[in-house]
């Protein structure tokens, strides 16, 4: 497998996601590793200097204007890793905790923070060895950076801190040494680069956003079985109407919904004589809501790509001109904001799901048996499938209320606004899980539904149903759905819903 190499300026979040997930080698690049050594030389003869300078020969936050004397240089950089990895809560994920390690290279290999090459190399050696820092998922407010959660990383770097090594818990130092890998002595302002910025809300929501991008897909063939298996009609998908306004979402769900259901029996068997005028919301407007969710998922895509390419270090260090600025390029709030609207997208996508899911096991308006079932009454079916995605939905309201407008004063009100990035990030993760769930409730309702129907359905819906049976079974009497429910949640998950479908019917966007 090619290595992927770092430079500061070139990473996307496909990259993220392969070094996360699938432990794709990384190294610094070379053209980057010579601004990298010219910014450190820059630092270190700044802090041999009389100049104050901020977290090079000061204090931190509000202890800026404390002034470090030159031969405790060292320590005060060891001390700012041990004091700031003040965390609680469970660790992050292995995968999560792999992309802030990459996060974090890659805005040091752009040479505005000072470290040396060897620094960055020891941060990938981590990633590319499978020493994987233990960081707690509480503590960091968004502010100057991530600070609490990225100390915890740093701190493996000096061989203190914990990590997971071949599935093992141990001390950094053991860690280090069973890798095959030495410690790193911290230069001037080393800490401070390795600690001050927003890598780990932009790390969970990178991951967040790809698996999000993947249930706007399934949101949609989903909703065109139930679409199918509620004997809908095309006739509010319809082309031109989407170009009267054309928000490129909405035209992209009403392309795919149009592709699903092409050639549908179903639709065809009752386009004359149907006493239905328009089909409910949920069917009808999903190139609308479905749309709207896409439009605000690329926002946040756009801004994700800005930020996995910045530098959100303070002070930054431009050596050409041989000098250093402070500023606030670690505040967090393009970030938080960006995943804020994303939570609420995903949201949508499950709630507008719900209401499929209720029409589907509502006998009084689907034309289907009771709860999807037959011989109700001795079964119950879907019943309370529907109950877990409404409690689901319920839940994701919650969890849709902004972070980013939470501010709360920190660092002796010096640090007296910030962005709750991390918050907005553990949200949308959580999000982006429930409304898998509800999709997978949704998905085998829809298959249930189409099961119970007997009529042949176009062939990019035939396609996803296949592969729905093909991992589970037509309810024939009530058995425990929550094996199924799951089972579906990792099929969606894998994305195979797309893959089929993509393959019977064309590109599905």
């Amino acid at each position: 497998m090619a290595t992927l190499r770092i430079d500061g300026k070139s990473l996307s979040i496909a990259d993220v996601v392969d070094v996360a997930r699938r432990d794709v080698a990384v190294a610094l690049d070379r053209g980057a590793e010579e601004r990298v050594r010219a910014a450190a030389k820059v630092v270190a003869e700044l802090a041999d200097g009389d100049e104050a300078i901020y977290g090079v020969n000061t204090g931190f936050g509000d202890l800026a204007q404390v002034r470090i004397e030159r031969g405790d240089l060292a320590r005060l950089q060891l001390n700012l890793l041990r004091s700031h990895a003040a965390g609680v809560g469970d660790p992050l994920p292995r995968d999560v905790t792999r992309a802030i390690l990459l996060l974090r290279a890659n805005t040091l290999a752009a040479g505005r923070s000072g470290v040396r090459p060897e620094t960055i190399d020891l941060l990938l050696d981590l990633l590319n060895r499978g020493v994987h820092p233990v960081i707690p998922m509480h503590g960091s407010v968004g502010a100057s950076g991530d600070l609490a959660p990225l100390a915890h990383a740093a701190l493996v770097l000096v061989g203190e801190g914990d990590a997971m090594f071949e599935d093992k818990r141990m001390g950094g130092a053991d860690a280090l040494k069973r890798a095959g890998l030495k410690p790193v002595v911290l230069g001037p302002k080393e800490a401070l680069a390795l600690i001050n910025g927003t890598q780990v809300m932009t790390a969970i929501g990178c991951l967040a956003l790809h698996d999000a991008e993947g249930l706007a897909t399934t949101a949609d063939i989903v909703g065109a079985l139930s679409a199918e298996a509620l004997r809908a009609t095309d006739a509010a998908w319809d082309e031109a109407l989407q170009d009267a306004r054309p928000h490129a979402g909405q035209r992209a769900v009403a392309a795919n919904l149009r592709r699903l259901v092409h050639g549908s029996a179903i639709i065809a068997s009752h386009r004359i004589g149907d006493p239905r005028i328009q089909d409910p919301y949920s069917i009808r407007c999903m190139p609308q809501v479905h749309g709207a969710s896409r439009d605000a998922l690329a926002y946040t895509r756009g801004v994700l790509e800005v930020e996995i390419n910045s530098v959100t270090d303070n002070p930054l260090v431009f050596a050409e001109q041989k000098r250093i600025v402070s500023g606030g390029n670690f505040h967090g709030q393009p970030v938080a904001i960006a995943l804020d609207v994303a939570t609420i997208a995903v949201a949508e996508l499950a709630d507008i799901s719900e209401s499929r899911i209720d029409r589907l096991t509502n006998g009084h308006t689907s034309g289907l048996p009771p709860f999807l079932t037959n011989d109700a009454g001795m079964n119950s079916g879907f019943m309370v499938a529907q109950y877990t995605a409404a409690a689901l939905v319920a839940e994701n309201r919650m969890r849709s209320v902004p972070a980013s407008v939470e501010s709360i004063t920190t660092s002796a009100d010096m640090e007296d606004h910030v962005s709750m990035g991390v918050h907005a990030a553990h949200k949308l993760a959580a999000v982006v899980t429930n409304t898998r769930n509800v999709l997978a409730i949704e998905a085998l309702c829809a298959a249930q539904g189409l099961d119970l129907l007997g009529m042949t359905s176009a062939p990019g819906v035939e396609a996803g149903r296949r592969v729905i049976r093909e991992h589970v079974p037509t309810l024939t009497a009530d058995r425990t759905l929550a094996p199924d429910i799951s089972t579906m949640c990792d099929v969606i998950a894998r994305d195979l819903l797309p893959t089929a479908v993509r393959h019977a019917a064309g590109e599905v966007d």
